[in-house]
């Protein structure tokens, strides 16, 4: 089956700098097969028998070689694709370059979305649905108060965002390594 790991805070530059054919070689060792990135913000695509046990591993050999955690966020391409089919701003004429999405490691408690302050960044809009939270940023990412260690804190959990355009091509390559997948079987 083909997943999508979501790194967070891996960059060209600075503190957590880790360049993608690294990260696809700690993959690969891990066991991982089909193994693409896509961009240079930690998106690598996978198949996997036991993800679970992979990203595990994957997380332990970034902490040991760079020194830094490796916070991964893991999507199906069944549950990518429901989550672009669930983004209430995605079809609202809303503009694509301003749709981003945060990816929740975990479900968030009903109670702890209903505190989340949605005045917080006036002019910022958020929807939160399972384990997704849509972001409407007409001023951009950069300005937003909507940010990681907001809604880290307030649901619990680890987040990674993804802009509206990344989250399409991921969800379009993990598409066609399914169709790859099932011609070669």
């Amino acid at each position: 089956m083909g997943y999508v790991a979501l790194l967070r805070g891996i960059n060209v530059g600075g503190k957590a700098k880790l360049p993608m054919i690294q990260l696809a070689a700690i993959f690969e060792e891990a066991g991982a097969k089909e193994v693409r990135t896509y961009i240079q913000s930690g998106n690598v695509l996978f198949e996997a028998s036991d993800e679970a046990a992979m990203v595990s591993a994957v997380t332990r050999e970034i902490a040991a070689r760079y020194g830094y955690p490796g916070k991964i966020v893991l999507r199906s391409g069944a549950e990518l694709q429901a989550a672009m089919e669930n983004n209430p701003f995605a079809g609202a004429g809303v503009p694509a370059e301003t749709l981003h999405v945060y990816f929740l490691n975990d479900f968030p408690d009903a109670a702890a979305v209903k505190g989340l302050d949605a005045n917080r960044s006036p002019g910022d809009s958020f929807v939160v649905r399972a384990r997704e939270v849509y972001l409407h940023l007409p001023n951009g990412m950069a300005r937003t108060k909507l940010t990681n260690v907001y809604f880290d804190t307030k649901l619990k959990t680890v987040s990674t965002a993804r802009n509206w355009k990344t989250v399409t091509k991921l969800a379009e390559m993990l598409r066609e390594m399914a169709g790859r997948t099932k011609r070669i079987r």
